[in-house]
């Protein structure tokens, strides 16, 4: 009777672990999902700001002296 309780404990705690994998595995597959996201939206600001530097240099942006 023993060898059977701990086969059932053991098989429960098997369970346990599998749902726990399934849940970890979603989360960083939605983390994934998230990174790229940001990453693709870097990008685009990096290649905006290189084709418009005055956006992060206000020096450039100044009026000259006769306004």
């Amino acid at each position: 009777m023993e060898d059977e309780s701990r086969i059932t404990e053991l098989e429960l705690r098997y369970m346990q672990q599998q749902e726990l994998l399934q849940e970890l595995s979603e989360v960083l597959y939605a983390q994934r999902r998230e990174l790229d996201t940001l990453k693709a939206e870097l990008e685009f600001v990096k290649k905006k700001l290189e084709g418009d530097p005055g956006l992060v240099d206000a020096r450039q942006q100044e009026k000259p002296p006769h306004y």
